[in-house]
């Protein structure tokens, strides 16, 4: 039997294995030869920058509408724009740590620091980001205001009280007080009405500490 002819090996346009990625802008093709040691190259038909690495530790990438490329904390809430034909003002999500220029990679979502809590007036639960119970909360749904925990309006009222009645206390001492004064002098009378009415002012702000609706926190996330 005739052996058959030795293999011989043909060159194809690609066996040169360069390593090439597509531009996120226009779609071209861009030679990544001696660049893969960078995080970002520049495509030489629109000049816009792409990724080709995951961004640096605590970083993220986020791509302006003007198509400039930015790198910015992953915990930035807002970045400019640096071009100066448009210094556009971008507003990031919270809870996005790897935005749009990463699609292939899955999107982690930041553990809210806050309390759930369950509105005093309507018993629907939103998401109070203070993390302290004395503080009051305007309900997303009913757009009410509540006090978050019983320790604000109890301290509250009390002190209002107290004031009240020492206010009232002080506007009795200088009615028994002043009297015969008051007869010769008229304008005494006003620091009794300012007593009394200061009295009364603490008296009702008292009032409405105490019957202010009270939310409770139903589980927290810190």
């Amino acid at each position: 039997a005739e052996l058959p002819p030795p293999y011989t090996a043909i060159a194809s346009p690609d066996a040169s294995n360069v390593p090439v990625i597509n531009c996120r802008v226009c779609q071209s093709l861009i030679n990544l030869d001696g660049k893969l040691h960078q995080h970002v190259v520049k495509c030489t038909v629109c000049n816009e920058a792409t990724p080709i690495k995951n961004p640096p530790s605590g970083k993220k990438y986020v791509r302006c509408q003007c198509n400039c490329l930015l790198i910015c904390k992953d915990t930035s809430r807002k970045i400019g724009c640096p071009r100066p034909n448009c210094r556009r003002i971008i507003t990031l999500g919270p809870v996005m740590l790897i935005p749009e220029e990463q699609p292939a990679q899955p999107a982690l979502q930041v553990q809210p620091d806050g309390t759930r809590v369950v509105c005093g007036h309507c018993g629907n639960t939103f998401l109070w980001m203070e993390l302290r119970f004395n503080t009051l909360a305007k309900c997303p749904h009913c757009k009410k205001i509540s006090s978050v925990g019983s320790a604000l309006p109890r301290r509250r009222c009390c002190a209002y009280i107290t004031i009240g009645m020492i206010c009232i206390f002080i506007g009795v001492g200088l009615t028994v007080g002043t009297q015969d004064f008051a007869r010769r002098f008229h304008a005494t009378y006003v620091s009794w009405a300012i007593a009394y009415l200061l009295g009364l002012i603490c008296l009702i702000r008292a009032c409405y500490w105490g019957a202010i609706k009270v939310s409770y926190p139903e589980h927290s996330f810190a």
